[in-house]
C-alpha cells in the first residue's frame, strides 16, 4: 500500500471520527491543541500528515495512533466456516481472535457427550442467548433452564456451567477473554 493511499485512510479516519462526534473542526482543534487550519489542510489533503500531529489528533478522537493509521485489508473481515470441536461441543468463532473490543464472540452448539468439567469460577462478565433447544445454567446453588429465544448475563465470579438440556442446544454466546480462557478449545488461550 503507498503513503498517499495510507494518508488518504487516515484523513478519512480523521473527518469520519471527528463528524461521528458531532465536532467541528475548531472543536478539535481546541482538543488536539492544533489549529482549525492545519486541521482543514489535513482532512482535505492540502497538507502531509506529520506523526507530531497525528498523537494529538488520535488522543483528543478518543483513539490510539496505531488505530488511526493501521492498513485496510480484509484482515477485519472474518470469514470462518469451519467448527473448533471437542467431544458434544462445536465453537464458530464469530470475531477475531484478540478482538479489539475485549471480547469473543462464538455460536456454540453443545450436546450431552460433552465432557462436564463442573462450576467453574473466573473474573468477568458472560452473556448467552440460546439460538436453538434449552441451555441448562447452573450458577451456584440454582438450576436455570434457558429456553430457545432468551439470554442469560452473570457475572463469572459465581460458579457456573453451560450444558445441554434434554437435548442439542445452540448459543450466540459473548465472552471476556477470562471466560474465552475457561469455556473456549485450548488453542484459543491467550498469554
Amino acid at each position: 500500500m503507498t503513503q498517499e493511499i495510507v494518508e488518504d485512510i487516515v484523513r478519512q479516519r480523521i473527518r469520519s471520527l471527528r463528524l461521528a462526534r458531532g465536532w467541528t473542526l475548531d472543536a478539535l482543534a481546541a482538543r488536539s491543541f492544533l489549529s482549525a487550519s492545519t486541521l482543514s489542510r489535513i482532512e482535505t489533503g492540502h497538507r502531509r500528515i506529520a506523526l507530531d500531529q497525528l498523537v494529538p489528533i488520535a488522543q483528543a478522537l478518543g483513539t490510539t495512533l496505531d488505530r488511526l493509521v493501521e492498513p485496510e485489508g480484509d484482515d477485519d473481515v472474518v470469514i470462518r466456516s469451519e467448527p473448533e470441536t471437542s467431544p458434544g461441543l462445536s465453537v464458530w468463532l464469530l470475531s477475531r481472535e484478540r478482538d479489539r473490543r475485549g471480547v469473543t464472540i462464538a455460536k456454540m452448539r453443545m450436546t450431552s457427550e460433552r465432557e462436564d468439567k463442573g462450576p467453574q469460577v473466573h473474573p468477568g462478565y458472560e452473556w448467552f442467548t440460546v439460538l436453538s433447544g434449552v441451555a441448562k445454567l447452573q450458577l451456584g446453588e440454582r438450576t436455570i433452564l434457558v429456553r430457545e429465544g432468551q439470554a442469560a448475563e452473570f457475572s463469572t465470579m459465581a460458579p457456573h456451567a453451560i450444558s445441554a438440556h434434554e437435548g442439542p442446544v445452540e448459543l450466540l454466546t459473548i465472552f471476556d477473554h477470562d471466560g474465552e480462557r475457561a469455556h473456549l478449545p485450548g488453542q484459543r488461550r491467550h498469554a
